[in-house]
């Protein structure tokens, strides 16, 4: 199934952990953020939190189970953060930066959530990550689709394209800012970068008033 299928599914959001379980994940994106995929392995996690083995396998069955909980637990606080942040009152505009905004903020904050998003071979380990990943995409594309379209219908952002297709390039900038800020290995201030993305994004997009 192609990812643009796939982001036609209705979209299931459900995300339920102990905080033991917040702490395995936590552990296991440390050790994303310095080893990478190879690096991420039940040993490596019990040794980083100070477990046996064993008791991290009475709270997650696999590697695979606890990347896909910490894929689960960003796409779940990313629908509530957007939420929050987002408001009737604002501007098509300002709904946009805000969006973009709250993600840099957070990823700043929480860098492994980002090796866990970007990381190489990340994708190639199970379909279920894969799953994961796309159920992200979704949660952006149920917020940010709305914003695109009720700016077009204001006739703030263009018309020259569908909204869906505006949507698409949006997400991309997104996804490219974090990629870079990820292989440059964090160096650079994501928050600083990403609002001058947000302004060459929205300069592209807005409507013509000529």
């Amino acid at each position: 199934m192609s990812v643009f299928k796939a982001l036609e599914k209705p979209l299931n959001i459900t995300s339920s952990i102990s905080d033991r379980q917040f702490e395995i994940i936590e552990a296991a994106g440390k050790i994303l953020t310095v080893s990478g995929v190879s690096g991420l392995t039940i040993k490596n996690i019990a040794k980083e939190m100070k477990f046996s083995e064993s008791a991290v396998y009475r709270h997650f069955t696999s590697k695979e189970e606890i990347i896909i909980s910490l894929l689960d637990y960003l796409a779940k606080d990313m629908d509530d953060r957007y939420t929050r942040v987002i408001s009737k009152e604002q501007s098509p505009e300002n709904k946009l930066i805000n969006l973009f905004q709250s993600q840099f903020s957070f990823f700043k904050e929480n860098p492994h959530f980002a090796v866990a998003v970007f990381s190489d071979g990340l994708l190639e380990e199970r379909e279920s990550i894969n799953e994961t990943i796309i159920k992200i995409m979704k949660v952006n594309m149920k917020h940010l689709l709305p914003i695109i379209i009720e700016g077009q219908l204001k006739e703030v952002f263009t018309n020259s394209l569908t909204a869906e297709e505006l949507a698409h390039i949006v997400t991309g900038a997104l996804r490219l800012q974090m990629f870079k800020w990820r292989i440059a290995n964090f160096q650079f201030d994501i928050s600083t970068n990403g609002n001058n993305m947000i302004q060459s994004v929205l300069t592209l997009i807005k409507k013509n008033k000529s």
